[in-house]
C-alpha cells in the first residue's frame, strides 16, 4: 500500500474510514436537500434564509466550545460519538417526516438546524480528535488527511445523488436515507477492537481546564495565525452552498440536478487535495500560506466565469485550494499540540472554523442578495487574500523572513528565516526558491 493510503492498513482505523464515508455521504445528500428547500420550496430564493440556517447549525460551534473541548478530553471518545452519531440520525429522520407529510416550515428547519449545530458541537472535537486513537502519532497526519478525503468523497457522490433523488422521490426521502445512513458510523465504533486503540490521556476534573487550553493556544504563536488564517477562510470562504446555489440558480438559472452537479465537482477538486496532503510526510506552514493565497485567485476566477460549464472548471480548483489549506492547517495543529490539550484546542479550532459561520454566512447571503453571486464569491476571494498576507507579515516581523540568493541557482532567490532559532525545525527547513521566476521547494 503506498505512502498516501498508509493508514488504512491499521484494521482500527479502516473500519472507521468505511463507516464515516457511509454516513458522510448520507449527510451531504441532507445538507444538498436542506439548501434546496429553503431556497426553492420554502422560500423564493432568498439567499439570506440560506445564510441564517446555515448560522443557527455552526453557531454552537462557536458559543459551546469551552465545554465540547473538554468534554473531548475528558470523556470517552468512543461512546461520546456513539450518542452524538445516534442523535444526528433522529434528527435526520424527524426532519425528513416533516418533509414527507407537507407540514414543513421555514421555522421547522431553522429548529432542526440549531439542534444538529448543538449535537455537531459535541460531536466534532471528539471525532477529530479520536482519529489520534486509531494510528499511532507517526500516521497522524495521513490519517487526518484521508479521514478528509473520506468526507470529500462523500460530498463528491452525496450531493450529485441528492440532486437526482429530489428530482425523482422529494427531498423528503433524502432526509430519511442520511438518519438511516448513520448506521455505518456506529457499526464501526461497535465492532472497533477497544484493545488496539492508542491510549489517549484522559483529563481528570479540576478548576481552570478551560483556561488552560485558551493559554496553551495563546503562548503558541504559530498556532494564533493557523486560527487567525482558517477564521478568515472558514467565515468568508467556506460558504459554498451560497456561492453554489446561487451561482447556479440565479447567475445561470439551473435546476436541482445542475446545482447538485456543481457540489460533486467542486468536491472532485477537494478529494485531489485532501490526497495530496495525505502523501506529506510533515506538515508546513508555508503550505498553508500558500494554499490559503490560491484559493483566493481560485475564487476570483469563479466569480469572473461567464458561464456555467467554466464555473464547473474553476470549482475544481477551488476545492483543491481549499482543502488543501484547511487539511494542513488541521493537521499541523494536531500533530504539533500536546496530547493532553488536543481536544481543547481542536474544539478552538473547529470553533473558529466552523463557528465564523453565523458571522459570514448571513453578510454573504445578503451580499448574493442585494449585489449578486459574483460580489459573494469575491468576498471569498478576498479572504483567501487576507489569510495569505496575515501569514506573511507575521513571518516577515516574527520570524525574519526574507527575500535573499539561493544555493541551488546562480539564477535564483530563496525565502530565508533570519530570526529563528536553529533548533526551529518547521521554519528552518522552509524554502522557497523561484527560479527565472517559478517558484520551486528546494528544502
Amino acid at each position: 500500500m503506498s505512502a498516501m493510503f498508509r493508514s488504512l492498513r491499521i484494521f482500527n482505523y479502516r473500519l472507521w474510514f468505511l463507516g464515516a464515508l457511509v454516513s458522510n455521504t448520507g449527510a451531504w445528500m441532507q445538507r444538498t436537500a436542506q439548501d434546496w428547500i429553503v431556497l426553492t420550496e420554502l422560500t423564493n430564493r432568498d439567499a439570506a434564509a440560506l445564510g441564517i440556517t446555515m448560522a443557527l447549525q455552526f453557531g454552537p460551534l462557536l458559543v459551546m466550545v469551552p465545554f465540547t473541548g473538554l468534554m473531548a478530553d475528558r470523556f470517552d471518545r468512543r461512546k461520546l460519538l456513539m450518542w452524538t452519531q445516534t442523535a444526528s440520525g433522529a434528527l435526520a429522520l424527524g426532519l425528513g417526516v416533516l418533509v414527507l407529510s407537507g407540514t414543513v416550515q421555514l421555522w421547522h428547519v431553522y429548529v432542526f438546524a440549531l439542534l444538529l449545530g448543538i449535537v455537531t458541537a459535541i460531536d466534532v472535537p471528539a471525532r477529530q480528535t479520536f482519529v489520534s486513537e486509531l494510528v499511532d502519532d507517526s500516521n497522524l497526519s495521513n490519517a487526518v488527511a484521508l479521514n478528509s478525503t473520506s468526507f470529500q468523497s462523500a460530498r463528491l457522490v452525496g450531493p450529485a445523488l441528492a440532486g437526482v433523488l429530489i428530482a425523482v422521490i422529494g427531498s423528503g426521502w433524502v432526509f430519511i436515507i442520511n438518519g438511516l445512513s448513520f448506521a455505518g458510523v456506529l457499526l464501526s465504533l461497535v465492532f472497533i477492537r477497544r484493545h488496539q486503540l492508542v491510549a489517549a490521556p484522559r483529563l481528570a476534573k479540576a478548576r481552570g481546564q478551560i483556561r488552560d487550553g485558551l493559554r496553551y493556544v495563546g503562548s503558541r504563536s504559530d498556532l494564533v495565525i493557523v486560527l487567525v488564517m482558517v477564521f478568515l477562510v472558514g467565515t468568508f470562504g467556506f460558504n459554498f452552498p451560497i456561492f453554489i446555489s446561487t451561482m447556479s440558480t440565479v447567475e445561470f438559472g439551473l435546476g436541482a440536478a445542475q446545482f447538485g452537479l456543481l457540489s460533486s465537482i467542486m468536491a472532485a477538486g477537494a478529494v485531489t487535495g485532501s490526497l495530496l496532503a495525505a502523501r506529506r510526510e510533515r506538515v508546513r506552514l508555508a503550505v498553508i500560506l500558500v494554499a490559503a493565497g490560491g484559493f483566493g485567485v481560485a475564487c476570483a476566477l469563479a466569480a469572473l466565469t461567464p458561464n456555467y460549464a467554466l464555473f464547473a472548471v474553476v470549482l475544481v480548483l477551488v476545492g483543491a485550494t481549499s482543502l488543501t489549506m484547511m487539511n494542513t492547517a488541521n493537521a499541523y495543529v494536531q500533530t504539533t499540540t500536546t496530547p493532553a490539550m488536543r481536544g481543547r484546542v481542536m474544539a478552538l479550532y473547529m470553533a473558529i472554523f466552523a463557528g465564523g459561520t453565523p458571522i459570514g454566512a448571513p453578510i454573504v447571503g445578503w451580499v448574493a442578495n442585494t449585489f449578486g453571486p459574483r460580489w459573494a464569491l469575491g468576498i471569498g476571494a478576498a479572504s483567501g487574500i487576507a489569510a495569505m498576507l496575515v501569514a506573511m507579515t507575521w513571518l516577515v516581523v516574527s520570524k525574519g523572513m526574507r527575500l535573499g540568493p539561493s544555493g541551488a541557482s546562480r539564477f535564483g532567490l530563496r525565502l530565508r528565516f533570519d530570526g529563528i532559532p536553529a533548533d526551529d525545525r518547521e521554519l528552518a527547513t522552509q524554502e522557497i526558491a523561484i527560479v527565472q521566476g517559478t517558484a520551486q521547494r528546494t528544502s
